[in-house]
């Protein structure tokens, strides 16, 4: 059997959760099935960061890197009609390998993802088209909307673009990859039943944080440089920009408490100004997009991991530190009922107040975080990706019997 990955939309140097899961897929499939990959330069030099390549039958660069990091409105539609066309080209190209192949895998909801695998699928109508799909975007309009009035617009965008590639993925994919329960309900149609709506939530690299955490020293809990870390893209979905709100809210209760910031994106300089209205510079400290054992030195040095989203659908994140025994905190979302079930603590969405007393209660309370903390790293167990990949790969291949 055959598969074709296609990861087209992928810019900037920042991994995205859906980047990691396609990565991930490729790393623990390479050996059950024939791979070939059509991706952009900047996906591409992601694989490669991660690991060796040898393992694909063939590859594909769709399109040259995009000299900007992160994209203004009016660039995001430039650069993303351009990917559209390129993928769509690059399809074409490997017509022999489709009509060979058994599925091809669109790794995200966006277009240049989505609508070359959507040609694939029209022009060759016996392929089986596999959908990531790991996001719901919340609705831009009314009180109730997730986004502040300057993210509105990008908001509004996405969601209406939405519409949309919703409509085809329900009506035209085999399979659907999401990554929480409460997604599944948007997919549910005549031709996708609840068993080709797989839930795949992600995976971390368990023996890797196993082996760190054997041949490193471990530090005591009160003595750790960091109160508290956070993971993630700096996108208005993380919530972000709420955490720093949290942060002074913490400092003005309690004074001289330290937060690592690991990640990169487009909110950089907003977050950077927010850090300096509030003199938080002292408090936070940003380390950039760190991977490895980078990222485990400063799980190590941490009391707690936050995932203070005020949208999601899941979240690798947390997970990765929860395997260092770090309790998390979170808002209450929906999403993270079932995703998260242990192990963390979630706070009514999206009271900042209350989620800084909450870390506040967690590092006074010795017993509720030694409860938080061992559900944390006992559940971190579960998340194994090897595991993971290999049984959503028996999912799809039972599904085809």
């Amino acid at each position: 059997m055959k598969i074709i990955f296609i990861a087209n939309n992928t810019i900037g140097s920042g991994m995205s959760g859906g980047d990691r899961i396609w990565i991930n897929f490729i790393k623990y499939w390479e050996n059950k099935i024939d791979i070939n990959l059509i991706c952009s330069e900047e996906a591409h030099n992601m694989l490669k960061r991660e690991f060796a390549e040898n393992g694909l039958e063939s590859m594909t660069i769709s399109d040259k890197k995009i000299p900007l990091e992160y994209l203004n409105i009016r660039n995001l539609f430039k650069y993303q009609i351009k990917r559209i066309f390129k993928g769509v080209k690059a399809v074409y190209s490997n017509l022999k390998i489709i009509k060979k192949s058994t599925f091809i895998y669109s790794a995200s909801d966006f277009y240049p993802d989505l609508i070359p695998a959507f040609f694939a699928k029209i022009i060759y109508r016996k392929i089986k088209w596999i959908a990531g799909y790991y996001l719901i975007a919340p609705s831009p309009i009314g009180s109730k909307t997730p986004y502040k009035k300057n993210n509105r617009l990008k908001g509004l965008i996405y969601w209406m673009m939405q519409r949309l590639s919703l409509f085809i993925v329900k009506h035209f994919a085999d399979y659907v990859f999401v990554t929480s329960e409460p997604d599944v309900k948007n997919f549910i149609s005549k031709k996708l039943e609840n068993s080709k709506i797989i839930i795949i939530k992600g995976g971390i690299y368990l023996q890797d944080s196993r082996d760190y955490i054997n041949r490193t020293n471990i530090i005591s809990v009160e003595k750790r440089k960091y109160d508290a870390c956070f993971v993630g893209r700096f996108h208005v979905q993380k919530g972000i920009l709420e955490l720093i709100d949290i942060w002074n809210i913490l400092n003005s209760k309690i004074n001289n408490k330290k937060l690592a910031i690991i990640g990169d994106g487009e909110l950089k300089e907003e977050i950077e100004d927010k850090i300096n209205k509030y003199n938080l510079n002292k408090n936070i400290e940003i380390f950039g997009f760190l991977d490895g054992e980078d990222k485990y030195e400063i799980f190590r040095n941490s009391k707690m991991i936050l995932h203070p989203a005020i949208f999601d659908s899941g979240g690798m994140a947390m997970a990765e530190g929860m395997a260092f025994g770090l309790p998390g905190i979170s808002f209450d979302l929906e999403a993270l009922k079932s995703y998260y079930p242990k192990g963390v603590l979630k706070i009514t969405c999206f009271d900042l107040e209350s989620f800084a007393n909450t870390i506040i209660k967690l590092l006074e309370d010795s017993e509720l975080y030694a409860k938080f903390s061992g559900e944390a790293y006992e559940y971190a167990k579960t998340w194994d990706w090897k595991v993971r990949a290999d049984s959503i790969f028996h999912q799809l291949i039972n599904n085809l019997i």
